[in-house]
């Protein structure tokens, strides 16, 4: 099966540190203003997702779930959960006191993969 998501190392070393200290944790990258599609991290239970948005896969372990118009639009791209150095727009998520912010790169599937893709879950 082909992985929907992927992570770079910076990333899973800083979702250690922040299992460390704050537990488990979710991911919810929405397409709203504030956040400005940017991935937000929250303790588990800290979000609930909307009624059919689409959980992509796992982080870590964690779920990484994406608002359902927006996944209307990158259905067809890969995602790789990266950190950069500085505040992301919306302030809300975990890294951000740590001067952080998580980012997604995206590519677009080739047809091999497309076919091989497994299904999303959705939230009810």
């Amino acid at each position: 099966m082909t992985e929907r998501l992927s992570l770079t190392e910076s990333a899973k070393e800083l979702i250690h540190e922040l299992v460390e200290k704050h537990g488990d944790l979710m991911f919810y990258q929405a397409g709203g203003c504030c956040e400005g599609t940017q991935p937000q991290c929250f303790e588990k239970g800290g979000y609930y997702p909307r009624y059919n948005d689409a959980m992509i896969g796992l982080v870590e372990g964690f779920e990484f779930w994406i608002d359902r118009d927006l996944f209307e639009y990158w259905q067809y791209s890969h995602f790789t959960l990266d950190v950069l150095q500085g505040f992301g727009p919306g302030g809300f998520s975990l890294e951000t006191p740590l001067g952080k912010t998580f980012k997604v790169h995206y590519r677009l599937f080739t047809e091999s993969e497309l076919a091989d893709l497994p299904p999303v879950i959705r939230s009810v």
